[in-house]
């Protein structure tokens, strides 16, 4: 499918764009008829569908075509005459060469090209810009065809945007419905094999554009690590599979180097030591086990209290263990207070909240296939006190589930497919949403806009991958070849805004998200177009939202969703055949997910593409509702 697919909210935009005034430039040529004539040599001149008034150099007749250039705007437009009058007999070819001789223009095939487009479609342009076209034109990536440009080249010049090099990027690959994915793995490897960038710098990168990469690869990472821990603290695991996984923990840096498989859980309480921590009962269990080292025997009256109020409100362990745990607390309320009876309490804390939050995860992915982030979280903030901090957590576990897929060990290749299997099993709405909300926070879609917000976190923002890219760019000592796969993904970014606008009370939104799952690569392109209150808030009562996949296994699939008065009508397009035997189960899900929003399904309609062959683009699908082939409806 191509981006033609689009076209329903495209040509509407389109004609939104064609239905303004005609606004000239000094400078600008353009192709005109005289109308009719006015005293003072003034002029009404018909530009296309538009009427402009002018005053002009030389007399000229009525009814006569020419092309004009600008040549003053204030107090009034002022026109020179560039050409002689266009005869009727004259061919397109014609006019043109005479503009070239006329304009000193080069007569490239490019220019030519350029003159031929604008022409036709009355759209006035300096000699500069026709020069910069051109030149655009002559320098294209092999992935742009000439008629791309040409459009967006006109795109530009209709939203009035300024011909720079950075402008024209964007919009041809804002404009594209694929390749973000390819460009983001491409400066990945390019930065993997560099050896020149500043060292954390090239490691914040490779993080962010992981995380965007695997955007659910947190919970991999999560699910790994409980299995990792079960399989340490079992009785009947050999010690080939211990060591396997004692060395997954250390080279993801959860674990010290220098342990083995009989002192890795003391030498991760001794990580604890000397620690401090805040008091709460939100605080998670290895802050909390600081804090509890951290006590005296005069305080260890005040920890009890906190350590069975922390207890109490953990909604992430079972009954049976908060059980446990107050049990333990209530042997060492037993004891003579002293530092050693207090590390001895904490040593035996640590080792039971271990197993409690390494069992109950490992658990709960079995049994309802629910993979539960905040557990995993808490079991690594008691091997890794750093792990307290979310960004820490957040690497930490990206980069087991990394080093795990990249492991040759046989026990890490298996616990490597449990755990895809178990977030598989759990992947729903809630976490396909946060997974897409964690791809465009990494992007940094927002970062402008975000930056004004006077109570946003700067040193949050600074994270996301399109500042970073910014400053990656902008190093003289950055390699060409790094720049350039930066500026790819960059001028990606700046298209889907500047091809997201507004239009009055309607607003259009394009945004590509690249996605893995499970190993399997998809990219989506979304395009909402809706209008705003007059609050400046959506109206969540009508949209028409578009979404593009390319999934490995359905190909090539467009979800044509419409909303009238919260009334949702959906159009799914896919040539699969039987498609519609695989959605009938969803059916009753989808509707009930819709009601829970306070939505009501009106139709899913199952249908395939139409191929529709066109003299410029070739056979291309192309969704025509008047014209689909018969498919399968899904009527509520």
């Amino acid at each position: 499918m191509t981006s033609t697919s689009f076209n329903p909210i495209q040509i509407q935009q389109a004609t939104l764009e064609q239905n303004q005034p005609l606004t000239l430039k000094q400078g600008q040529v353009f192709h005109g008829t005289i109308k009719k004539l006015y005293p003072d040599q003034m002029a009404e001149i018909q530009v296309g569908p538009n009427k402009l008034f002018a005053k002009l150099e030389t007399p000229l007749k009525a009814g006569d075509s020419h092309f004009f250039q600008v040549t003053n705007m204030n107090p009034q437009a002022e026109l020179k005459v560039v050409t002689g009058p266009m005869q009727p007999s004259q061919t397109t070819g014609g006019q043109l060469n005479q503009l070239l001789e006329t304009m000193n223009l080069p007569k490239t095939m490019e220019m030519q090209q350029v003159l031929a487009h604008f022409v036709k479609n009355q759209v006035p342009l300096s000699k500069e810009a026709l020069l910069q076209a051109e030149n655009w034109l002559k320098n294209l990536p092999e992935s742009i065809t000439k008629q791309e440009a040409l459009q967006v080249i006109q795109k530009m010049a209709d939203m009035k945007l300024p011909f720079t090099n950075e402008v024209f990027k964007a919009l041809i690959f804002g404009n594209k419905n694929n390749g973000m994915a390819s460009a983001i793995s491409n400066l990945t490897t390019l930065l993997a094999q560099d050896t020149s960038i500043e060292p954390s710098t090239k490691s914040n990168i490779l993080q962010q554009l992981q995380l965007i990469s695997k955007p659910i690869g947190q919970e991999t990472g999560g699910a790994i690590l409980s299995k990792a821990i079960q399989s340490l603290l079992s009785n009947t695991d050999s010690d080939v599979n211990k060591s396997q996984v004692l060395n997954l923990l250390k080279n993801a840096d959860i674990v010290p180097k220098n342990t083995s498989a009989d002192n890795w859980l003391s030498q991760s309480f001794k990580q604890h030591q000397n620690l401090s921590s805040n008091e709460s009962i939100k605080q998670p269990a290895g802050q909390l086990l600081q804090t509890v080292m951290a006590s005296k025997p005069s305080d260890a009256q005040q920890m009890i209290q906190q350590v069975q109020n922390w207890t109490g409100n953990q909604s992430n362990l079972s009954q049976e263990q908060k059980t446990q745990l107050l049990q333990l607390v209530s042997r060492f309320e037993a004891l003579p207070k002293s530092t050693a009876t207090i590390e001895m309490f904490a040593k035996q804390l640590h080792e039971q909240l271990v197993r409690a939050f390494a069992t109950q995860t490992n658990q709960q992915s079995t049994t309802n296939g629910q993979v539960n982030s905040s557990q995993n979280e808490q079991l690594l903030t008691l091997l890794k006190p750093e792990a307290a901090n979310p960004q820490v957590a957040q690497s930490t576990l990206l980069s087991l589930a990394r080093i795990a897929g990249e492991s040759s060990a046989p026990t890490v290749q298996t616990m490597q497919l449990q755990a895809d299997a178990e977030v598989l099993s759990a992947l729903d709405g809630k976490m396909m949403e946060q997974a897409i909300k964690t791809v465009l926070k990494g992007l940094g879609m927002s970062y402008e806009a975000t930056l004004n917000n006077k109570m946003s976190d700067i040193q949050e923002l600074a994270q996301s991958l399109k500042p970073q890219l910014l400053t990656l760019i902008q190093d003289a000592q950055t390699p060409t070849a790094v720049r350039e796969a930066a500026d790819n993904i960059l001028a990606r970014l700046n298209g889907m805004q500047l091809t997201s606008g507004e239009n009055g009370h309607q607003h259009q939104l394009v945004m590509q998200i690249p996605l893995q799952f499970l190993g399997k690569q998809t990219e989506a392109t979304l395009q909402w177009n809706g209008r705003m209150k007059e609050n400046g808030k959506i109206d969540a009562n009508y949209a028409r939202v578009l979404f593009y996949l390319n999934m490995e296994a359905l190909e090539e699939t467009m979800v044509d969703m419409q909303v009238q008065n919260r009334i949702v009508t959906i159009h799914l397009y896919n040539n699969q055949p039987h498609l519609e035997v695989l959605a009938e189960p969803l059916k009753e899900t989808l509707k009930k997910g819709l009601l829970d929003k306070n939505y009501q399904l009106s139709g899913l309609f199952v249908k395939p593409f139409e191929n529709n062959t066109t003299p410029h683009n070739g056979t291309k699908k192309k969704v025509d509702e008047s014209n689909l082939k018969s498919g399968v409806d899904i009527r509520i």
